[in-house]
């Protein structure tokens, strides 16, 4: 039985200020958690038994966002990777909890479209005993890239080149035969200080093992800093929401387009266009929420207007304040001291307060 192996032990640099207080696998993308979709992919693929690999830092708070699985139909247990030695000491460290089995190995900021139940349907009718999933992009030296022959075997992998041999990145999803676990003891850490994944796929090909790869079709985000946030938060808006109006709108509102609006939510004199998420217990007055915003549980939006933005849970924006682009930290305020017509474009973290002056 397939099992899955989630990661999400890692700390998240380059999302600070905002992972200075949260794991990076919860910032929400159209108000969920990112580490929500992969869980939801995995149980949609008929995997049930997941493991879920945590740092010490954040093992709390990812554990009571997805608690024991079973609100995603799985089963989920957890072990702690004591510091971030990379992704094949994430699957050492997990070795004993999968056991014999073959597993999915999913990290838990990465999203991508169309979930992988046909792919995974398709390594159980196969021999591999690696296959990659692999996304052509157009700068590959951030990640580990992948060379194929004509018959889609991997020849040669390479972990962030600086002059890279082809343009085929590796997704952050994987699935793995327990063949894998025969070569980690021998694998020396990389110029990083980390195994790397990449190192451990390499040593099982050349031991003689079936290294394959599938290409992603649709989109990839690996959501590491902040305008990745913003670009899942745009697709995910576009590609999933519907028009879902429970809040209250008053008479002097108008609301057009895909808008969810969570019970609630209350709207006021303003004007929303989606597609856009608002979450329960929102207060919205004489404001304008443009295209690809997600406002989490319990904010204030008065007097301001915002677009292609996501705003996290008891936050304020207020005061004339118009923003862009921008990511915003739980129960932060945001507001103006003078007026100003430019757009702004923030990244605060959670508890910030932001005056902007003309």
């Amino acid at each position: 039985m397939l099992k899955a192996l989630v990661l999400a032990g890692g700390r998240g640099t380059r999302l600070r200020p905002l992972t200075h207080s949260m794991a990076k696998q919860l910032v929400p993308v159209a108000n969920r958690p990112i580490i929500h979709y992969a869980l939801r992919q995995i149980a949609e693929a008929g995997i049930r038994e997941v493991v879920v690999t945590l740092a010490p830092e954040t093992a709390g708070e990812l554990r009571d966002s997805i608690g024991d699985g079973s609100g995603f139909g799985l089963e989920v247990t957890y072990v702690v990777q004591d510091a971030p030695r990379g992704l094949a000491d994430a699957v050492r460290v997990a070795e004993p909890l999968i056991g014999p089995s073959p597993f999915l190995m999913f990290l838990g900021d990465n999203l991508i479209q169309g979930g992988v139940r046909e792919w995974v349907e398709a390594f159980g009718r196969s021999d591999a005993d690696v296959e990659l999933l692999l996304k052509e992009v157009e700068d590959p030296r951030a990640f580990g890239v992948a060379v194929l022959d004509a018959a889609g075997r991997v020849t040669r992998l390479v972990e962030k080149p600086a002059d890279p041999p082809s343009h085929l990145a590796l997704v952050g999803v994987y699935l793995f035969r327990s063949t894998i676990f025969g070569v980690l003891p021998g694998l020396v850490p990389s110029a990083r200080g980390e195994l790397e994944i990449t190192d451990a796929i390499d040593a099982v090909r050349l031991r003689g093992g079936s290294v394959r790869a599938r290409i992603l079709p649709g989109w990839w985000l690996d959501t590491g800093k902040k305008d990745d946030i913003l670009e899942a938060n745009r697709l995910v808006l576009d590609e999933y929401t519907r028009r879902d109006i429970q809040g209250e709108v008053d008479a002097e509102s108008t609301v057009t387009g895909r808008v969810t609006l969570a019970p609630g939510a209350r709207v006021t004199r303003s004007v929303i266009r989606g597609p856009v998420s608002i979450a329960g217990g929102c207060t919205i007055t004489d404001a304008f929420i443009g295209p690809f915003t997600a406002i989490g549980e319990g904010c204030t939006v008065e007097n301001a207007s915002l677009e292609h933005s996501v705003v996290l849970g008891a936050s304020r924006v207020s005061g004339g304040v118009r923003l862009e682009d921008s990511l915003v930290g739980r129960s932060a305020v945001v507001g103006r001291v003078a007026r100003d017509h430019g757009a702004s474009r923030l990244f605060v973290g959670d508890d910030a307060e932001v005056w902007l002056r003309a």
